[in-house]
């Protein structure tokens, strides 16, 4: 598998970490890629916006990959 080298905020790391620390994701690559192929999915559906703090002309009603991950995390945990 090829490797990307990317650069996030501590913020983001430590919010990978702690998918990883409860459990819901046995590592960090594994939370990546299931947050990239939700990106391809939206964008492929239209669903993706690039400007995530313009959300009033973001389609489906502001929403943007960070929300459809939010969520989905939120519906990971109650089921987890």
């Amino acid at each position: 598998m090829p490797m990307v080298t990317v650069s996030i905020s501590p913020l983001q790391a430590a919010d990978i970490r702690a998918a990883v620390d409860n459990g819901s994701y046995a590592s960090s690559s594994e939370v990546v890629r299931e947050a990239l192929r939700m990106w391809d999915a939206a964008r492929k559906l239209g669903g993706y916006h690039e400007d995530i703090f313009d959300r009033d002309s973001a389609p489906h009603g502001g929403r943007c990959v960070a929300d459809m991950f939010a969520d989905h995390e939120a519906g990971h945990r109650r089921t987890a």
